[in-house]
């Protein structure tokens, strides 16, 4: 589906079934270079258990217009005028990665605006390495290879999904490749700027879950205690054999962590 904030396309997709007012809003964000397709399948499980769902490409991803944005404080000011642009008043926020932070600086500057918090694979601050960084830049191929290198866990690198024939590697790659060529660089730039991480921590007031990937390389499972630890009302849930993409790796964990936190809505 498409609507409209700020004036600007944006597209997003609802699990497969319409939007329904009567239902709380579950607004799910990308990472870095990616797009709302990443959350297929936990779209479709929210979409039939009491939630309505919205899985959006972030400004200059996807189907939505630019600009791509720049800071991680702006894409959190355009999440929060995408609620009501989407016709509620308040959602739940599930971000990964770039996503999390957003959605953890939303729900810190917006508080009205956001009912739940769940921040996947997420950390107090997030640096990129500065290889990754430089090829980001200039030969966004190469990094495209580099990102799904250090986000998956060493059995999703090796196979073994319990899905036949699926190819995480590749299929992540397709994914970022298919994103403008500038949008990973300028992603992962806002990624390592934003500095503000424990301070909207510590001014989130709604429920909070963080899911973090036990063999994560790109954001350690440990760099993100200093969050739980400043966010009032949080609980924190660790998934085994998973990386930085374990919303492909592990989905059926993701999804569990979920249910139990959020319920049906």
């Amino acid at each position: 589906m498409e609507l409209k904030v700020d004036g600007r396309r944006v597209r997003a997709t609802t699990g497969g079934r319409p939007l329904d007012p009567n239902r709380p809003l579950l607004v799910f964000l990308h990472g870095s270079g990616a797009n709302r397709t990443v959350w297929a399948l936990q779209t479709r499980y929210f979409a039939s258990h009491g939630w309505s769902v919205l899985a959006v490409d972030l400004p200059g991803h996807g189907g939505s217009e630019g600009p791509l944005l720049a800071s991680v404080e702006d894409i959190a000011g355009w999440t929060a005028e995408l609620v009501p642009a989407a016709g509620w008043e308040r959602a739940a926020l599930v971000g990964h990665s770039l996503g999390s932070a957003v959605a953890l600086h939303c729900a810190a500057a917006h508080a009205a605006a956001v009912s739940h918090l769940v921040l996947v694979a997420t950390a107090a601050a997030m640096p990129v390495n500065p290889d990754l960084l430089a090829a980001a830049r200039d030969d966004p191929a190469r990094a495209h290879e580099m990102v799904m290198q250090w986000s998956l866990s060493r059995r999703s690198l090796l196979g073994g999904h319990k899905t036949p024939g699926l190819w995480l590697h590749g299929g992540g790659a397709r994914v970022l490749a298919s994103e403008p060529p500038e949008a990973l660089y300028v992603d992962l730039t806002a990624s390592a700027a934003y500095t503000g991480a424990l301070d909207a921590a510590a001014g989130v007031r709604c429920p909070t879950l963080l899911i973090l990937g036990e063999e994560d390389r790109m954001l350690r499972p440990a760099s993100a205690a200093p969050l739980a630890e400043a966010i009032s009302d949080s609980v924190t849930v660790v998934v085994p054999h998973a990386g930085h993409h374990l919303y492909v790796e592990r989905p059926d964990a993701v999804i569990d962590a979920m249910a139990g936190f959020l319920g049906g809505g």
